[in-house]
């Protein structure tokens, strides 16, 4: 089983949210959908820029937590070495 530490952002540079979740393709969708009231529904965050998989739900909370706690300028370095343009990456783990 997999589990997901994702970003969404509200665009390039915008508003950042760090999630975790076992299903990323549903957590994605709903963020999108604005299914849940809250801080992505408010704020408008809903690209997903950034995500990393694990086999254990300890080590995807543990890096979930710690993500958190990093300054902005970190996170911004972290998606930007692995999605330099920041596009969605949703449709490319979306099925059709």
């Amino acid at each position: 089983m997999s589990y997901y530490v994702y970003i969404l952002a509200s665009d390039r540079l915008g508003t950042l949210y760090i999630g975790v979740t076992r299903n990323l393709v549903k957590r994605v969708w709903e963020h999108k959908e604005k299914v849940v009231d809250g801080f992505t529904k408010t704020y408008g965050v809903d690209r997903l820029v950034y995500f990393e998989e694990f086999g254990d739900i300890e080590f995807a909370i543990r890096r979930e937590k710690r993500l958190k706690r990093y300054k902005r300028d970190w996170k911004i370095n972290l998606i930007e070495q692995h999605n330099p343009e920041w596009p969605d990456l949703y449709p490319s783990i979306a099925r059709p």
